[in-house]
């Protein structure tokens, strides 16, 4: 069966990234691995300057149509004037919302390679594998009603509304609990129940879906505290999931106990297992057209593209594994250099992870 892979490059470093991820997936296909069609569409920043829309309907359409979607990265300080429903990010937003992208999974794994690019001690971060579930289409980044007003007397007042519904919160603890199932069956649960009422009935609905996966461990931090054991001891946490915002922050943070957040792919997913896969990181505008970005959180995407969209887990597997390989053999863009290291382009990991994926 042949796949429809939609191609979003998006701005910054977006399209950078994105043609080494691209490069690989036709190293698979040349060799007869992969049955694939690329479409290439614009999202973001890009999607304005040609049609005037950060999600265009011809975006939509194919995207709609699409088995998996691969994105590179949007946004840029060009935009940062344009009203808010115009700006780029409101293109990353509209997709998640218009396919229904309710799952984000965000792993932070340590390479045995990179433990000295981690700003916490190699002890306490060596072997880290933790995935993080972040609840993706709700919370108080979609809530309403949200604005800037004018209060009567004369001062200016912004203010956003945090609503989560109890359907909301059951299809993403249950999806936290299926993946909990298959890793190390620990679930911490990262909520602000002692003063949010939203986030009361999140933890109130995660104990009930509990009950019915008896094998997993279920726990539950306040997110102040979550994000203190992050850096205190990452290692005890499994599978964490949490809302639309502090899913946001915690990834963030998780990603640098790795060394470098463009070492970290994200899959967001729908129920039809229709999933938008990119790297954690942004566009980083400061660095585009250098050649000097990481592609591997990008090529590592397309891995969980492949295992969790297209059901090609061997081929993810074999993706992980080059990249493993590279670094073994001490490659190195800018952000994850270290001295005995050797510093190359974008393009120059691109093609070592293709040499590996060869051998």
């Amino acid at each position: 069966m042949s796949h429809n892979i939609l191609i979003l490059p998006g701005d910054g470093i977006g399209p950078e990234i994105i043609d080494e991820a691209v490069k690989v997936l036709n190293a698979l296909k040349a060799e007869g691995s992969l049955d694939m069609e690329l479409q290439f569409a614009k999202l973001g920043g890009s999607a304005y300057d040609a049609e005037g829309s950060p999600y265009p309907e011809s975006t939509q359409k194919l995207a709609k149509a699409a088995d998996a979607i691969l994105l590179g990265a949007v946004g840029g300080p060009q935009y940062d004037k344009l009203d808010r429903p115009l700006r780029p990010e409101r293109g990353l937003l509209a997709i998640r919302t218009d396919l229904e992208l309710f799952a984000n999974l965000r792993p932070a794994i340590l390479y045995e390679e990179l433990a000295n690019a981690s700003s916490l001690k190699p002890e306490i971060v060596a072997n880290l594998d933790l995935m993080i579930v972040r609840e993706l289409t709700g919370g108080i980044y979609f809530g309403q009603p949200r604005g800037i007003e004018v209060s009567e007397d004369g001062e200016r007042f912004g203010y956003n509304t945090l609503v989560y519904k109890e359907s909301e919160i059951e299809r993403i603890g249950r999806v936290a609990f299926d993946i909990a199932m298959k890793r190390g069956k620990r679930l911490c649960s990262v909520d602000k129940a002692n003063v949010l009422e939203a986030t009361e009935l999140w933890r109130e609905v995660m104990e009930r879906i509990g009950k019915e996966y008896p094998e997993v461990e279920l726990s539950h931090l306040y997110v102040d505290n979550a994000a203190m054991q992050l850096v205190l001891k990452p290692k005890q946490f499994d599978v964490m999931v949490t809302t639309n915002m502090f899913g946001d922050i915690l990834s963030d943070q998780a990603s640098m106990l790795t060394g470098s957040i463009g070492m970290l792919p994200s899959a967001s997913m729908n129920a039809s297992k229709q999933g938008l896969y990119e790297p954690s990181h942004g566009s980083a505008p400061d660095i585009a057209g250098q050649s000097i970005a990481n592609p591997l959180a990008t090529i590592l995407s397309a891995a969980m593209m492949l295992r969790y969209s297209l059901e090609q887990g061997e081929l993810a597997d074999r993706i992980e594994a080059a990249v493993k390989q590279v670094l073994a053999n001490g490659l190195r863009t800018a952000d994850i250099y270290e001295e005995g290291t050797r510093k190359v382009s974008t393009t120059e990991m691109g093609d070592a992870v293709v040499a590996a994926l060869a051998r």
